[in-house]
């Protein structure tokens, strides 16, 4: 496997609010390999979003990260200054879940791209910048005459391919893609999913792509991990989760989606009874057992570790560390 490019090491992120601490995500470990797509999918609040942020340091300041949070071996946590602001879009970028708010109504798409090319790149002429963002409308499939439009000239889709550009200005090695299809059509999401999986192609990136949607993921990644209550509860290879899952609610999170095309296979989506847990009641021994369909005893208790999974992945679930114990 390739060297990684992004590691997590027992990343615990805590809100603090006047209410009292929030734990929004409770030691996640995962490796993003140079050039590969790794997808973060769960419920919302599973804490999927504040990760994505966390690798950035873009969360509120009194917010509690420990842990590790490694960039090509340096820990962004431990990065102040000049050396913060090198890693960001310089090293790595995200693409925010919308688009309709993450751009400025009241500049040019090309202003707010140059924006970011100059602010890494000091020495750079306007003759310059302005061949480089021209460069990048083209390369997200967009004329470089609509970089002197507004975004409010542009359709959701344009916006989306816009913030796509934006975060490959300044030629990153890591992308954080956080939701980036949400609010389009199904015609649209398809062309904008396709152009990043062409873009991550042809660029060599390696991309966190961050959504609810189970079957978006099969679509773009090489790998998954499922993230449910602040943790990883299952994580491998992509199309592996969504046709062998191993633990009980990665199951019910593929099961949500119809399969369309197999008349054998057709049915109605089925959901999940109850909700997540609030994370400040989180319940004892495995967070999941209560909305569980085949918890037992040892469920309420045990906070079970990640156990190998016999497709090759691991899964958070105490009936594989039964089987292995059997085994």
């Amino acid at each position: 496997m390739n060297e990684s490019v992004l590691s997590l090491r027992n990343v615990e992120i805590t809100y603090q609010l006047r209410s009292g601490p929030v734990p929004a995500v409770r030691g996640i470990d995962l490796d993003v390999p140079a050039g590969s797509v790794v997808g973060l999918a769960g419920e919302s609040g599973c804490g999927k979003s504040t990760v994505g942020n966390a690798i950035l340091r873009l969360l509120p300041e009194e917010t509690d990260v420990t842990g590790q949070i490694l960039m090509q071996g340096q820990d962004i946590l431990l990065m102040k200054g000049k050396e913060l602001r090198a890693v960001r879009w310089g090293q790595a970028s995200i693409i925010f879940q919308g688009a309709m708010h993450s751009l400025d109504p009241v500049k040019r798409i090309d202003e707010q791209i140059a924006e970011a090319i100059q602010a890494h790149d000091a020495k750079i002429t306007p003759k310059a910048t302005s061949q480089r963002v021209g460069e990048l409308l083209e390369m997200v499939r967009l004329p470089a005459r609509r970089g002197r439009e507004y975004p409010h000239q542009l359709s959701g889709g344009q916006k989306q391919r816009v913030m796509i550009a934006m975060a490959l200005a300044c030629k990153p090695a890591l992308v954080i893609a956080d939701e980036p299809t949400t609010a389009l059509d199904v015609m649209v999401q398809a062309q904008v999913l396709d152009l990043l999986r062409e873009l991550q192609a042809e660029l060599g990136l390696a991309v966190v792509f961050i959504t609810h949607d189970l079957s978006v993921l099969t679509e773009i990644c090489d790998r998954i991990a499922i993230m449910y209550a602040g943790k990883l509860v299952e994580e491998g290879d992509a199309d592996t989760i969504f046709t062998q899952p191993s633990h009980p609610y990665t199951k019910a999170l593929g099961g949500a989606f119809p399969r369309i095309g197999n008349l054998e296979d057709r049915f109605t989506p089925a959901g999940l009874d109850g909700d997540p847990p609030l994370p400040q009641a989180m319940p004892s021994g495995c967070a999941f057992h209560p909305r569980c369909p085949v918890a037992f005893d040892r469920c309420a208790i045990e906070d079970p570790e990640r156990f190998p999974t016999p497709t090759g992945g691991t899964a958070a679930c105490l009936l594989l560390g039964e089987t292995r114990s059997r085994a």
